[in-house]
This record gives structure tokens, C-alpha cells and sequence, in this order.
């Protein structure tokens, strides 16, 4: 199996349970790591034949930014959702990040895993 990346793509957007919340924008950070064949795209050198990882990041920061969950783990959900049906990826890790969510922790947030892992 091979396993394209995006580490550390920050977008700001409403997420909170708190009033305060609802009302400022903060950042998320998405750390993902999808899987794909590259095989094919490292023979052709064509971008067309791989997982687009520019086209994965502006699909997201466009979706997460214009959103406004309560729980990051409705947030995950539907960012998975997302990648696996929108950019066919068999199997993705994502840990979605909210920093400054508690007084003292560098970050919290939720690691989720969807989806089969090939045999590639």
C-alpha cells in the first residue's frame, strides 16, 4: 500500500459547542493520510494518474471553512466522508486537530480511521 499525505493543513472555521464559539472562527489542523496506487502515476509522470493532493487540500479547506459543526467528530466524519467518496481512496487516517481547546493542551482532537486498507 502506498499512502499520499497532507500534514498540518490549517483552516479556520465556526466549531464549538460554547456561544463564544459560534461566533469566532477558529483553526483546525488536518493531518490525513490516504491510500492509493502510485505505481501507474511514478511510470507516467502524469498527475492524472494519481491521488491529487492539491485537489484533495482545496476541496477541504472549502468545506471545512464554510462549515459549522458543534463536535469535531461530526467534522471528521464528514471530511472522510469526502475524501474516500469524492477521491475514490479505499482507506484513510485522519486526526483532526483543535488547538487551544483546553487550557494546557498543545491540541485535542479526534484520530479516525475509514475504509480498507489494500494490499497494494
Amino acid at each position: 500500500m502506498d499512502i499520499i499525505y497532507l500534514n498540518d493543513l490549517r483552516i479556520e472555521t465556526i466549531i464549538g459547542i460554547y456561544d463564544w464559539e459560534r461566533e469566532v472562527k477558529q483553526v483546525v489542523s488536518l493531518d490525513l493520510e490516504m491510500a492509493t496506487d502510485i505505481a501507474k502515476a511514478a511510470a507516467s509522470d502524469d498527475i492524472e494518474d494519481t491521488l491529487n493532493y492539491k485537489a484533495v487540500a482545496k476541496r477541504l479547506i472549502s468545506f471545512v471553512g464554510e462549515s459549522n459543526f458543534q463536535l469535531v467528530e461530526t467534522l471528521a466524519e464528514r471530511i472522510t466522508d469526502i475524501v474516500l467518496n469524492e477521491f475514490n481512496v479505499p482507506w484513510l487516517r485522519l486526526n483532526l486537530n483543535k488547538q487551544g481547546a483546553v487550557r494546557g493542551a498543545r491540541g485535542v482532537g479526534v484520530i479516525i480511521e475509514r475504509g480498507a486498507k489494500p494490499d497494494l
